[in-house]
């Protein structure tokens, strides 16, 4: 049987060998055999579980990542895999969101952008005032900003909540969104997404991206999952 030192183990992953043995202390890798001078002696076992580990980082994240090794290091294998089923959980959420998401994208570049951009004001609005433009509630109101659809500046001497221009925009996209019967939760993704972009082409861009990082964060599972399988064919020899 070949042995390995953390050094060895390390270089396969540019890491340092002191990272190997924090892994080890932390439970992400099995125990490692000492040679009687106290020296570790690590197995391909060792290095099947270290490139497990190391694929789990992207593909689950440090926390779960690490959820997930301690507990097959354990011999909880059932914990293990509902971990990861949380993951791919999380990952399909994620997907939901953006499918829905660009469907309400596609539903808004058929309205142009002048027609829900608000105009500039010279003073903000009050929520009473926002409420009368829109022809809804003041509750409603202060219902769309209980679920993050909009954020209102507050006056410094009065507490009252003020709406600039960007706030009227995103009350505009929300009004809209929820004329065509799209749920408040969903709204305030794209608000808040607009928010950041600063408008609908650029919220494209991000989509974008965002479904590429979640297509690779697939593809990471699946190697992930992959080198796990054949951690734990090691393990039951």
């Amino acid at each position: 049987m070949a042995f390995f030192r953390p050094a060895d183990l390390a270089q396969e992953h540019g890491i340092s060998p002191q990272t190997v043995r924090n892994y080890e202390r932390d439970g992400f890798l099995p125990p490692a055999e000492r040679t009687d001078s106290g020296y570790r002696r690590y197995t391909e076992r060792h290095a099947a579980a270290l490139r497990a580990y190391r694929a789990m980082l992207p593909a689950h994240g440090y926390a779960e990542g690490g959820t997930i090794m301690r507990a097959v290091t354990e011999g909880r294998l059932d914990d293990a895999l509902a971990a990861v089923d949380r993951s791919h959980a999380e990952l399909l959420r994620d997907r939901g969101t953006l499918d829905a998401v660009d469907e309400v994208l596609t539903h808004l570049t058929k309205r142009s952008q002048s027609a829900w951009r608000a105009p500039r004001a010279t003073q903000p609005f009050t929520i009473g005032e926002l409420a009368h433009r829109l022809g809804v509630s003041v509750a409603t109101i202060r219902k769309w900003e209980e679920v993050g659809v909009l954020l209102p500046d507050r006056h410094p001497e009065t507490g009252h909540r003020t709406y600039g221009a960007d706030d009227i925009r995103d009350a505009e996209l929300a009004h809209f969104l929820r004329r065509g019967r799209y749920p408040l939760e969903l709204i305030a993704t794209v608000v808040q997404q607009v928010r950041a972009a600063g408008d609908t082409q650029q919220l494209e861009a991000a989509l974008d991206n965002w479904r590429r990082r979640v297509s690779a964060r697939g593809l990471a599972m699946l190697k992930a999952a992959a080198l796990l399988s054949g951690y734990l064919a090691l393990k039951e020899t």
